[in-house]
């Protein structure tokens, strides 16, 4: 019997895929340990996490975005989730905790599919067939939402908050979300909203019960009583000046000797005549209150230039940080003032009442008032320690940003997992229609979107195995906005309940995840280079 001929040519050479395998299955366990370890703190019935650090500083929260960012996560791929969270937050500001869960499912599933000898590449294309479909399914379930309908951003901004730390005082912080929000949106740009325009001022002291919205202007910071100036002016003219009334330096570092006292008088009487020039320009234009920006190179003012502001009349708040003149001249609608040449009457800004009062231990100023003013707004957040006021901070940035999205995109989508299951649901029966392996991949897609409602049961204390099989017999038969009550520990209509949130929030969890997920997958080998 003839042995067949072994053909061999330079195309045909067996290649090693162990290395790449192990390679992809390395990443895609860390990443998923990333995951598992913010996934407990999903929903209003999650744990908190206590993040302490070399400063032996304490972190309490259950907000992703933060978790993630304080973890020291070496693993290359693992950090991709970090960044992910982070992704989410500058996106939709909520969510963050949901993106990491859906994408350390959808990595889960992923190795099931690598293991039974499918491409990456068709799993790759799948997902993202899976993600485009999953964002029209979830657009055609939104509610409409207008900007006059106040109730319904409550809502939503209320739904963030209770999965919060702070989530007793959701129904006093999700109305100062909302209206500091709309306070801001210009009509010019009604899609458009920076959230650089709220400023939230946090002070110790009280409980987060005395959080509220300023129409105007807070300083954490006292006013200068050195010489014993005013700490109240009535009719105030303000300027945000950002020169220093000191006398001046050298360019260059040199030392002067001076022996002779007469000599030390005129240097003394120069300086005095030099100051008491700059303060006469200054109330030469009525102005009755400054701002002076902190200065790096010398002070920005001496005792002997406050005992001249004190004499004539003027309130000087001092140390005004370099990044917040931009907030304050758009507040106040002045402008900043760099050289004491420039000052004059049309750069200043005009407010009924600046005063300064006395909160928990310290001191605040408050500007009210103010004519013509920005369109920006000020909260004051309280908190009896700052573990509290810290999470009360995030929290209301959350809610903040849950706002800006439905500004931006104005639909409302139920939340309890409710659209997670529907989406399992479609996406399952449209798996059936597909031929081949893009089908298997969509299928696997829809099961990994299913740990959202498991994990908000699991969280709860309930049973997930069984809250989840009633879900997908309810939206079976067509109750599309069935959802975990977890108050109830129930199944209801969750859109009744008022347990609403955006539809960006929704969407970009599931486009971001499914992006993170696909370029895990196409990493097959992980150079250093020292």
């Amino acid at each position: 019997m003839a042995t067949p001929q072994i053909r061999s040519s330079k195309t045909e050479s067996y290649t090693d895929n162990k290395r790449k395998d192990d390679v992809r299955q390395s990443n895609i366990i860390a990443a998923r340990s990333v995951a598992n370890a913010v996934r407990t703190s999903l929903g209003p019935k999650g744990m908190d996490k206590m993040i302490s650090n070399s400063n032996n500083e304490v972190i309490i929260t259950n907000d992703g975005a933060t978790i993630l960012h304080k973890m020291q996560v070496l693993q290359p791929a693992a950090k991709m989730l970090v960044e992910l969270s982070k992704s989410q937050d500058s996106a939709a500001g909520d969510g963050t905790t949901t993106v990491v869960v859906i994408a350390g499912s959808l990595l889960e599933k992923c190795l099931l599919l690598l293991s039974h000898g499918i491409h990456p590449t068709v799993i790759s294309d799948s997902l993202h067939k899976a993600s485009v479909k999953a964002v029209d399914i979830l657009t055609a379930m939104a509610v409409p939402v207008e900007l006059s309908d106040r109730d319904s951003l409550v809502k939503s901004a209320s739904t963030s908050l209770n999965s919060k730390v702070v989530s007793q005082y959701s129904s006093l912080l999700a109305p100062i979300a909302v209206d500091s929000v709309l306070s801001v949106v210009d009509p010019e740009k009604p899609y458009m909203v920076d959230l650089r325009d709220v400023k939230i001022v946090k002070k110790l002291g009280g409980t987060v019960d005395d959080t509220e919205l300023v129409k105007g202007l807070v300083f954490d910071k006292k006013v200068s009583h050195a010489a014993g100036g005013p700490t109240r002016m009535e009719n105030a003219k303000i300027a945000v000046i950002q020169f220093q009334i000191s006398p001046p330096k050298t360019d260059i570092e040199q030392s002067i000797v001076v022996s002779d006292y007469s000599q030390m008088d005129r240097i003394l009487k120069e300086e005095r005549s030099y100051i008491l020039g700059m303060i006469k320009k200054i109330k030469a234009t009525g102005c009755n209150v400054l701002l002076i920006q902190k200065s790096i190179l010398r002070d920005a003012v001496t005792d002997l230039s406050l005992h001249y502001l004190a004499k004539a009349k003027i309130l000087v708040i001092k140390d005004v940080e370099r990044d917040e003149i931009e907030f304050i001249t758009k507040t106040l609608n002045c402008l900043p003032i760099a050289n004491i040449e420039h000052f004059r009457v049309e750069k200043l800004g005009y407010a009924d009442l600046v005063e300064e009062l006395s909160l928990g231990d310290g001191k605040i100023v408050k500007i009210s008032g103010i004519k013509d003013m920005g369109k920006t707004t000020t909260v004051l957040v309280r908190g009896s320690n700052l573990l509290v006021l810290d999470e009360a901070e995030r929290s209301l940035h959350d809610a903040l940003c849950v706002v800006r999205c439905l500004v931006a995109k104005r639909f409302l989508i139920a939340g309890g997992g409710a659209p997670e299951i529907e989406l399992s649901r479609q996406l399952g029966a449209w798996a059936k229609v597909l031929h081949g392996m893009e089908g298997y991949c969509i299928r696997a897609f829809a099961e990994a979107l299913e740990v959202i409602p498991y994990t908000l049961a699991e969280n709860a204390g309930l049973n997930p195995i069984a809250i989840v099989t009633e879900l997908r017999n309810r939206h079976a038969q067509g109750e599309i906005n069935a959802g975990i009550n977890v108050r109830k520990g129930q199944i209801t209509n969750i859109l009744e309940e008022n347990v609403v949130q955006p539809l960006l929030v929704s969407t970009s969890a599931i486009t971001l995840a499914t992006e993170c997920v696909r370029m895990i997958l196409k990493i097959d080998d992980i150079v250093t280079v020292r």
